[in-house]
């Protein structure tokens, strides 16, 4: 045995004779991830310590998950580590420069949910964006070390650091909340009277009435119904979700069989915390639903088309890539809401 032999190095070693050794840069970009996760929940244990009311005072953290550094940097790392330390022990087919980034970056989001940072929602939404890039740092990875066999580790080094230098430039910039607007219609065989008294109340909507939901599928909570205190502009209507989300809608437009507006607060005070991640949570830092409406449009032949439309607040450092997530929810949602306005209507 070497004198220049350490404990690591044999264990290296010992892992390398027994498994297939580009388990190593897989393990290497899991570990990664899972340490600029736990970095970038430092503000967590700071709250812990100093309380929730410091922590707003003091306005964005330095460090937070919704973040381009930590979205789009940090899997990008973590596939230039994976793929860069395989290639280090030896030449790799470049298939795996495709498969090390996708393993290390599964486990590692996985390994999040079993320690409670992030929610199944937040994985679904990620995991497109963060793949991505895990196979671009892999690629590059790939590339830089294949042709530089004696590279040396200050570029790895500046790699690790990449979503933490990112970040140090990311602070320097307060993104403008978005304001985004989701539309949605339906044609419904019935007359304006059936169609207006289906929207101003919601009658409790039973299981079997809604059809497939991608949203729901991902966890978002179903529609139940939507009740009216009094007609007219100033009525509220509750419309309540599974699991406690109840959203207090304040009609300021009321034109019957016409259109149907209302102003929408998110009764975030008594929506259970486990309802929704805090990262996708309605009324919440990031997202929120502001203003919806109904409006009837007579078609030929008895018909009418009943037009749903959504307005909602989106403050992410990443909102064109976060809207395409937000719009299709609340497409989705519409649309099953819609859905079983028109069949209502129709059996009636």
């Amino acid at each position: 045995m070497s004198s220049h032999s350490n404990p690591f190095s044999e264990f290296l070693l010992t892992l390398r004779a027994k498994h297939p050794d580009w388990l190593l840069g897989a393990i290497s970009g899991i570990a990664y991830g899972l340490f600029v996760r736990s970095v970038f929940n430092y503000d967590k244990y700071l709250e812990s310590l100093v309380g929730k009311s410091f922590i707003d005072s003091i306005g964005v953290p330095i460090l937070y998950v919704m973040s381009i550094s930590f979205l789009f940097f940090t899997p990008f790392a973590m596939g230039w580590l994976s793929v860069a330390i395989a290639e280090k022990i030896r030449r790799r087919s470049i298939w795996l420069w495709f498969v090390l980034p996708f393993i290390s970056i599964s486990i590692a989001l996985a390994l999040s949910v079993v320690f409670a940072w992030e929610g199944y929602i937040c994985i679904v939404f990620a995991f497109p964006c963060m793949f991505v890039m895990g196979i671009l740092g892999g690629i590059s990875g790939g590339i830089y070390t294949r042709r530089r066999k004696k590279s040396s580790n200050a570029i790895t080094m500046c790699v690790a650091l990449l979503p933490l230098l990112v970040m140090s430039l990311e602070n320097r910039f307060t993104p403008s909340p978005e304001i985004r607007t989701v539309e949605t219609s339906i044609d419904i065989h019935a007359s304006a009277d059936t169609v207006w008294s289906n929207i101003e109340r919601v009658p409790l909507i039973q299981p079997h009435e809604l059809g497939f939901s991608w949203a729901r599928s991902i966890g978002f909570p179903r529609p139940l119904e939507a009740t009216l205190s009094h007609e007219g502009v100033g009525g509220i209507r509750h419309a309540t979700f599974e699991h406690g989300v109840l959203f207090i809608e304040t009609v300021d437009e009321w034109i019957p069989n016409q259109r149907l507006g209302f102003h929408i607060r998110a009764d975030t005070a008594n929506i259970p915390p486990k309802t929704f991640d805090e990262h996708v949570r309605i009324g919440g830092r990031y997202f929120d639903v502001l203003y919806g409406e109904y409006s009837l449009e007579p078609l030929p032949n008895g018909v009418i088309r009943l037009h749903l439309i959504s307005r909602q607040r989106l403050s992410t450092d990443f909102d064109a890539y976060a809207g395409i997530w937000t719009d299709g929810v609340m497409r989705d949602l519409q649309q099953s809401i819609l859905s079983v306005i028109q069949h209502r209507c129709e059996r009636n």
